[in-house]
Order: C-alpha cells, then structure tokens, then sequence
C-alpha cells in the first residue's frame, strides 16, 4: 500500500494545486470546454472535504487550517449575506441573497452569476472542520473564527436550518434534506464539543458573539429533524422533491460520524449498494441527469454546468433511464466506513469490504489512452454512444481526497491485520 500511494503520487494522481490563499479549485483540469465549466472557481464544501482528507491522511494540518480561516475570511468580507438575512432585509428565499458557497478563490470576491447559494451543507463542513481543527490543538483559542461562527449560528437560527429548504450536495431542487440537516448537525455538534472543552474556548466563543442557547436549540432541533427523516433523503410529498435514496447520506457515516444508530447507518449502506452502485460508479440518486448519456452531444460546454435548480424537468427529460452517471466520490467513502469499522470492531469482513471499494476506486482511475492523461480521478463516468467514459470534470479534487483517505485507512488497517 506504501508503494502504490508513492506510485499514484509519482504519477501525479494526488497532486492538490492550491492557490494563494490556500484554496483549491473544484478541479484541475485543462481545455477550452474545461475552461467554460466553472470549475476553476472555489466551493466551500469541496474546499473543506479537501482540507479534512490533506489533515486526515496525509498529515497537513497548517494547509488544513489555512483553507478555514481564508474561507471565514471570505465570509468575513460578505458578511451582510448573513446580517441582512438575520435582520430580515434580505428575503432568504432568493438564493443569492444567502452565504454564498462558490466564489473567486484567487481574491475572495462573489461570482456573478446566478446560483444556487442556499446549502447549509456546505456551511456544516466549514463549521465541523473549524471545530475538529480546534479541538485537536491545531487552532488556538484566539486563531477560532468565532465572529464568523457566531454569524452562522444566528443564520441558521433565522431560516430554521432544521426545516429550511436548501440545494444541498448536488445543486439542484430546493428541498429539506436529511444530507444537509445532518451536516449542519456534525458542526453544531463539534462546535458543543470544542466549547465544553475548556473555559478559555468558552470565554473567547462567548466575545465573539456565539450563543450557547442557541447552539443548543440547533442541536435539539437538527437531531429530531434527522432522525424524522432517515434512512430517506427527504420525505416531502411533493414528488419533486421526495427523495428515498441518495448517495450523499454517505457523508454522515464517513467523516461526519453523525447518525449515531449503527441500524441506519447499516440501511444507508444497504440502500447505496443495492439502488445506487453501478460497475462503474456509484450514481448520485435514482433519475440524476447530470452527465445523462450523451450529455455532450445534448449540451454545449457552457450550458452543462449552469445552475439548473429552478428548471431541472429541462434536464431530466434528457436522461434514458438507468443511464446516470456513475460517481467516483462514494467507492472511496465506502472503503473508509468500512475500515473505520473494522477499526472499531476487528471484524475480517469489514475489513474485506474496505479492500473490495478501495480495488473499485482504483479502477475508477483514468486509463491509458484515453483524452486525459492515465491514472486521473474522474467526477464520474458516462455514457457516451454506448460507451463509458470519464467526463470532462477530470481530475476533480473531491474524488482525489476521499482517494487518498482511504488508500491511508486501508495502510493503517492492514498493518493492523498482519500484526
């Protein structure tokens, strides 16, 4: 395992291209329809599953703490994006009026464009990883964003997180998500942790206007919304937005560690593997257009990246059904639940299952000869005149973390294992 992470690194498989201001674009790729893509901007939520696997697996913790404190520091400058919506001059139901979760990570400015800014999700991460950075002595005290983090809390607070509809992982139809409440939860949650954890946290939290009272009624909140909609996504009747199965319920287990009830992580598991997992990937959920078949021939390169939140039934009547892209995100996920499992447990079979995601990953990796250079981590695989393909989001820097996560569990575990 030493030697194939050496090999992948030498190949430039684990490559993170940081900017300046220590954040990572969504992707490193290259050409003109590349270029037109949008992934060269910066989303808060790639930003921090990036940073929490560079920490994780690969030790970095100052490029770690760096990333969270240039994006508290982008919220910093942006900060009416949470004191209009808290004071009620600015209607939240606009997305554009909320935090916004994509920008210019080169000088912190917003974008332009119109986008589908509301995903509590992508705030969750911040304020979990900010909070386990803290908690394991890589943040002082006085280094903790607390004005920012006191902002969010009273936004949440205002749009009622645990009931707000929001575009969560995917960017798509406003709905109340379990994958977003349960984010919100993990960075409630560390946050509780890391101001329990001594009385100058909680002196310094306190001056920078963060409200126990409040923390703790998001708390309550949050849990029994989560717990009212697992192992669903959402529950809402209305069949737009009602969701039974998605992939992004993964994130709970691995790295969030939120659901607290080994039987719904068991069914969240059961229901990726049985509903979602293709021989090429994992798709998203049941009837994602997104990187449909042929979605190339369908749409031009400015117009598959576009915020299609207010009119996906546009997209969807592209798609042929049991044709989705299938994902590279989640193989890697799955392996780390698996062994953090068998960590835990010293069970063979999870640590057989951690191996049989992992070999998955790996072949999920781009291949010789192809329109990209070999050994690449995709977004995803689709279909294109009945054959499958990387699509043009390649390498993104999501899949390469969660890659490098669970290449290191499975070192760890398999030094375990051999004694």
């Amino acid at each position: 395992m030493r030697s194939l992470r050496d090999f992948l690194r030498g190949q430039g498989t684990l490559d993170f291209p940081a900017g300046a201001g220590g954040l990572y674009a969504a992707a490193a790729g290259d050409g003109a329809d590349f270029e037109v893509s949008g992934y060269r901007s910066v989303w808060v939520r790639d930003n921090m599953q990036i940073a929490w696997a560079l920490y994780r697996a690969d030790d970095q913790g100052a490029a770690a703490v760096r990333c969270v404190l240039t994006v508290a520091e982008f919220y910093r400058r942006h900060q009416r994006r949470f004191t209009e919506i808290i004071a009620g001059t600015a209607d939240a139901q606009d997305p554009m009026n909320r935090p916004h979760i994509r920008f210019n990570g080169s000088d912190l400015t917003e974008l332009p464009e119109k986008w589908a800014h509301a995903q509590n999700d992508a705030l969750g991460y911040f304020l979990w990883l900010t909070s386990r950075l803290a908690l394991d002595g890589q943040l002082s005290p006085s280094a903790v964003p607390w004005d920012v983090l006191g902002l969010l809390l009273r936004y949440w607070q205002r749009i009622e997180v645990w009931r707000d509809e929001d575009s969560g992982h995917w960017e798509e139809v406003r709905k109340v998500a379990a994958s977003s409440i349960g984010c919100a939860l993990a960075g409630l949650e560390g946050l509780a942790t890391l101001l329990s954890s001594s009385e100058r946290m909680r002196e310094q939290a306190e001056a920078g206007g963060v409200s126990r009272s409040v923390l703790q009624a998001l708390q309550r909140e949050c849990r029994a919304a989560l717990l009212g909609i697992l192992p669903a996504e959402c529950i809402q009747s209305d069949p737009a937005k009602h969701r039974r199965f998605d992939a992004a319920l993964l994130f709970l287990i691995w790295p969030l560690d939120i659901v607290g009830d080994r039987g719904l992580e068991d069914r969240i598991i059961a229901d990726v593997r049985t509903q979602l997992l293709g021989p090429h990937g994992i798709r998203r959920y049941p009837g994602d257009s997104y990187w449909c078949a042929d979605y190339r021939q369908l749409l031009s390169a400015d117009e598959r990246t576009v915020d299609f939140s207010d009119n996906l039934d546009a997209r969807d009547r592209l798609l042929r059904p049991g044709l989705e892209a299938q994902w590279c995100i989640f193989d890697p996920i799955l392996s780390c639940i698996y062994g953090q499992r068998y960590q835990r447990s010293g069970d063979a079979v999870d640590l057989e299952q951690q191996l049989w995601h992992a070999d998955r990953s790996l072949q999920q990796l781009t291949p010789a000869g192809g329109r990209f250079p070999q050994y690449r981590c995709p977004e995803s695989w689709f279909c294109e005149r009945g054959e499958w393909i990387p699509n043009d989001i390649t390498p993104l820097l999501w899949t390469q973390g969660n890659l490098l996560q669970a290449l290191q569990l499975l070192e760890e575990n398999l030094d375990r294992a051999t004694g």
